[in-house]
């Protein structure tokens, strides 16, 4: 069963906590279109460094190979290469995306589509809301006084307050 992972977007202005349907399921694994059509797949994403990332690399790439002389079999072997390194990376260049745009992990989800994963985590998330008491207004926290007990049955490197190190 293929495993998700589920990311919040930032709270918007006056928001108390993220919407729901905002949430985004990101499965691990390879992704088929991501391999096959490579800036396709980032750009539909919006995932503009990764595609600038991808593009300088891909023209350097297609330079070297033309500075040396390279036969056109080793091109496209290259070109699946790094087509398989993007369709296996995928999920976690789309990840990195989330967290550098102020997006958080929720958790993850596990369920044989991503229908099924939706259900499963929202089914957690929803007792756990219903599982956690409800929070008390804000009011200050009460002052405890600390005590310090001493015991001389303690050996070992524990120091005694007020004592030389």
């Amino acid at each position: 069963m293929p495993t998700h992972t589920v990311h919040a977007p930032p709270l918007r202005d006056g928001e108390a906590a993220s919407d729901p349907e905002r949430f985004v399921f990101v499965r691990d694994g390879f992704y088929f279109w991501a391999f096959v059509l490579a800036p396709v797949w980032l750009l539909v994403r919006r995932l503009w460094l990764v595609f600038v990332l991808y593009a300088l690399f891909s023209g350097a790439l297609a330079f070297v190979f033309e500075l040396f002389g390279v036969p056109s079999w080793a091109r496209f072997v290259a070109g699946v290469l790094v087509g398989l390194l993007i369709g296996f990376e995928a999920a976690t260049l789309w990840r990195w995306t989330l967290t550098r745009r102020g997006w958080r992990v929720l958790g993850s989800a596990v369920g044989d589509d991503i229908e099924g994963a939706e259900r499963r985590f929202f089914a957690a998330w929803t007792e756990r809301e219903r599982a956690q008491p409800p929070k008390p207004a804000a009011a200050a926290p009460a002052p405890s006084p600390v005590r310090r007990v001493t015991n001389p049955d303690v050996i070992g490197l524990f120091p005694e307050p007020g004592g030389s190190r």
